[in-house]
């Protein structure tokens, strides 16, 4: 924050607070001595009329300690532009001290799940919950809620993966992250191949097609795409190539999408989260996700 903007919101802050405590001193009104006649503002309201008195005392000593305590805490904590407050607080510091707190609370927790296999932990139901928690604050954004996917992210209830669904699997792309790159293939091979490869590829999953143009893109498929997809389209799990033949698409399976995909390429990006959850966690995340694959089974 620039020395202005600092200034700034000083001046406003401290102002607004003078304001207030002047506008209370300079209206205030002394008590009523007795006998003295008591006098009105001259308002009436259906036959009533509005004394003018001044504001009862406890009142009035409430608002002083109101506008001291703001003061205070103006001093001990940062509230006026990049003054840091006698205190030196900062709501990172808090934040990472609740976390500090919570992983000392909870590490030994995690220690003894992370000693068990994967597997093993999908018939803990206080394990399970666990990792659903921590699935929903930093999967769910991409994944969804429930894990179901959505465009380009896969969906991780189908038993369906792309670099496998053992239960070390699934937690090495989660500590390591996984990073997926198509070729555009456009340049390369021709818009009439595109169609032609797309529809020998709806082909693999049964669709009814275009046998000549099928044919064709057969021919083409085998020599620019099945060094990655196999031959006959199965996929290859060691490089992330998806399956296709089973009607399972990241980036939808009509028609067009097919051409887009091969025709402009596709790249997806999964982060690792090593540092972000540390060991134990991933070994609980890895056991949620593995379950959610595991309830139809």
């Amino acid at each position: 924050m620039s020395s202005f903007w600092s200034a700034w919101i000083s001046i406003i802050t401290l102002g607004t607070i003078a304001f207030c405590a002047w506008l209370l001193l300079a209206n205030r009104k002394g008590m009523k001595q007795a006998g003295q006649d008591t006098t009105t503002t001259g308002h009436v309201y259906d036959g009533i009329e509005e004394y003018d008195n001044p504001l009862p005392k406890w009142w009035f000593q409430a608002y002083l300690i109101t506008v001291i305590f703001a003061l205070g805490y103006l001093v001990l904590y940062p509230g006026l532009g990049t003054y840091k407050g006698v205190l030196g607080w900062t709501q990172e510091g808090a934040w990472e001290e609740q976390v500090q707190e919570a992983e000392e609370k909870f590490a030994s927790l995690y220690a003894g799940y992370a000693a068990q296999p994967v597997e093993s932990l999908i018939n803990n139901e206080k394990a399970l919950l666990s990792g659903q928690r921590i699935f929903a604050n930093n999967c769910a954004v991409c994944h969804g809620s429930s894990g179901t996917g959505a465009y380009g992210f896969p969906n991780l209830t189908d038993n369906d993966w792309l670099y496998g669904g053992a239960g070390d699997t699934i937690k090495a792309t989660i500590m390591d992250g996984r990073s997926g790159a198509m070729p555009a293939w456009l340049p390369i091979i021709g818009e009439a191949n595109v169609k032609a490869v797309a529809e020998h590829v709806m082909g693999l999953g049964g669709r009814d097609v275009d046998q000549g143009l099928a044919k064709q893109g057969a021919q083409v498929f085998n020599t620019y795409c099945a060094a990655c997809h196999s031959g006959d389209g199965t996929g290859n799990q060691a490089l992330g190539a998806p399956n296709l033949t089973d009607n399972v698409w990241l980036y939808g399976g009509s028609p067009e999408l097919i051409k887009h995909s091969i025709r402009n390429g596709r790249i997806g990006t999964m982060p690792s989260h090593e540092r972000l959850l540390g060991n134990d966690k991933v070994h609980l995340l890895a056991a949620y996700v593995y379950s959610l694959s595991q309830k139809d089974q």
